[in-house]
């Protein structure tokens, strides 16, 4: 991901969440250095005028031992087609790469779907941050935290 990229990253982001990361999020990511990458596919018949669209994204941020995934996003049009899960795969294998121990994130309490990816990826809930997210008129929603453990390929055991 560069920073020309924004727009449809940003346009991408802005339908798929309710609540999305700003473009300033993603350009602040882009220049701290944080690893983001975007996944593109053929255009479809009807879309003549691009050779590749944009199917989703990741942005991470390593630390010491760690990875923390800072937001993964499937386009709308593309979700529930097994993107994300080959976007974590990749992750993982970057992070692995790096000599991460674990990979974290957080997800919001709600979001059932990405829960589910998650746990079936091997991801365990280790925490719960209170009001995280915003969640529109002045409501908040909590962050289920979630970490894989990366020594491990079977993904068990993965609380630290």
């Amino acid at each position: 991901m560069k920073e020309t990229d924004l727009d449809a990253v940003h346009g991408v982001e802005t339908r798929a969440y309710a609540h999305p990361w700003s473009r300033k999020h993603f350009k602040d990511s882009l220049q701290a250095g944080y690893p983001a990458v975007m996944l593109m596919g053929e255009a479809l018949p009807h879309e003549r005028e691009q050779a590749l669209r944009l199917l989703g994204y990741l942005v991470a941020m390593p630390g010491v031992d760690e990875v923390h995934l800072l937001n993964i996003t499937i386009a709308p049009e593309h979700q529930r087609q097994g993107w994300a899960r080959f976007m974590l795969d990749a992750l993982v294998l970057w992070s692995r790469g790096q000599n991460a121990q674990w990979l974290w994130l957080e997800v919001r309490q709600g979001n059932t779907p990405a829960r589910q990816l998650y746990e079936r990826y091997g991801f365990r809930q280790v925490g719960l941050r209170k009001a995280y997210y915003p969640n529109g008129h002045f409501q908040r929603e909590d962050a289920v935290v979630m970490s894989l453990r990366l020594d491990n390929p079977a993904g068990e055991g993965s609380t630290p």
